[in-house]
Parts: structure tokens; C-alpha cells; sequence
């Protein structure tokens, strides 16, 4: 690889990350809240790009001026093409978030938060994140969620027993380290669900538990009123995830 083609892939490497900064595909890799750090990656690698290839031609200038009868180029071997291999996947396979495959091989990641905020009152649904009703059921025996109608949305995964969960993956940080908080369904859960597919989830609390058959986890159970399939959310992380 010479010094023209580490440019053209620093470029377009950069050209990757910015695109994804600027549209959801970041999402599918890092938090939300990282985008000013996907765009600064992208911007410094072009500009990268463009100081190399200016010194590049200016040390040629130079040589040529000096009339030197020759000029070594030294080139890099050619093991570092496998380089353009992350920027080809990124370019042509962006792959989707991840679902119910990564949920039945991993355990719950519920732990116990420091506190529970206080919740909306009135009668109108009470609508929750994945992991904030697992933890609120779980390590606060739903006295915030007795009586209350919730709304509930993740996608959904079955156990090898064939037993649904509602799940959301969180991220501490990028899409490596994501782990799901899942929900067991009872009650009146539509007869055929397919994993991945996305739910709103209209149901009430219930004191009824599991655990996880992964890692022993506590899961807690949704009694299950209504289901509705929707569209993959903008950010299919669970946004409270550690909060």
C-alpha cells in the first residue's frame, strides 16, 4: 500500500464517519450521546487526509527541484490492505442493532439503581422504559406500578422453551458491551410472535417472577392487555440504561 492509497483510505474512512454522524446509522454502534465524537473522528481523518497528501506532494516538489536522480518509495506491506476491510463493512453491510439472537445468549443485566424517580401521576398510561419497570418491579415490589395502566415497548425474544420476553439491549458504550433487560409476558399474549418483532406492550404489574436461563437473573413479569407491533424506534438502545 503507498502513500496515495493510506490517503484515500484515511479519507474515506473519515467520509464513513461522518455519514454515520450524520445519519442514525451511529446508532448501531455507539450511544446517542456520542455523535459529537463519531463527527470530531470523521473531521480529524479528513483533515488527516489532506495534510498527508499535501506533504506527500510537497516533499516531491522538493526532491524534483534538487534533481535527485532518485527517490526511494517506501511502501507498506501489503497485509495492510486488510485496513480497508472495516471501511468496506461500514460502507456496503451496516448491520442492524442488536436483537433477539444476542438476548437468548445473554443474560439480564438488570441491577439495582440507586433510587426511583417519582412517576407521573393521574390515569393516563404510564409509559416506561424496559429497564425501568424490570428494576422498579423488582427491587421496589412495583409500589409505584400497582394499579397504574403501562405502556411498554421492545422487541420481542423466546427462550428454547419457547416462553416470550420483552427486551431492550442497553449500551454502556458502544454496541460490544450491549447486555438486555428483559420482561417475561403473561396473560394476553398474541399466539404467534415472531423474534424481533417490535411491541407496545399495554399491561398492568404483577408480582409474578423468573429467572433468567442464562445467568439466574430476576426477571419480572408484564400482564400482558393488549400488544401492537411498531416501527423500530430511532434509538433501538434502551435510553435509560444506567440512569
Amino acid at each position: 500500500m503507498n502513500r496515495l492509497a493510506q490517503t484515500a483510505l484515511l479519507f474515506l474512512l473519515g467520509a464513513t464517519l461522518l455519514h454515520a454522524g450524520t445519519t442514525d446509522l451511529y446508532l448501531r454502534y455507539v450511544k446517542e450521546g456520542l455523535r459529537p465524537l463519531v463527527l470530531l473522528a470523521g473531521a480529524v481523518l479528513i483533515v488527516t487526509a489532506a495534510a498527508t497528501l499535501w506533504y506527500d506532494r510537497r516533499g516531491a516538489a522538493t526532491t524534483r527541484d534538487r534533481d535527485t536522480p532518485t527517490h526511494d518509495h517506501h511502501r507498506e506491506p501489503r497485509v495492510s490492505w486488510l485496513l480497508t476491510l472495516p471501511v468496506l463493512a461500514l460502507i456496503l453491510v451496516a448491520p442492524p442493532a442488536l436483537g433477539s439472537y444476542s438476548a437468548t445468549h445473554t443474560g439480564t443485566a438488570l441491577t439495582k439503581p440507586f433510587g426511583f424517580p417519582a412517576l407521573p401521576t393521574g390515569d393516563a398510561p404510564l409509559h416506561l422504559a424496559v429497564a425501568d419497570y424490570a428494576g422498579r418491579a423488582i427491587y421496589d415490589d412495583g409500589r409505584a406500578l400497582r394499579d397504574r395502566e403501562l405502556k411498554i415497548t421492545g422487541f420481542v425474544t423466546l427462550d428454547r422453551k419457547g416462553a416470550p420476553y420483552l427486551v431492550r439491549m442497553g449500551l454502556n458504550c458502544c454496541a460490544a458491551d450491549a447486555q438486555p433487560v428483559k420482561i417475561a409476558l403473561t396473560g394476553n399474549v398474541p399466539p404467534v410472535l415472531r423474534p424481533d418483532t417490535w411491541l407496545e406492550i399495554t399491561g398492568t404489574y404483577t408480582p409474578r417472577r423468573t429467572k433468567d436461563p442464562v445467568n439466574d437473573g430476576p426477571i419480572p413479569y408484564l400482564e400482558v392487555t393488549t400488544a401492537r407491533p411498531v416501527p423500530t424506534p430511532h434509538d433501538p438502545y434502551d435510553e435509560t440504561w444506567n440512569t
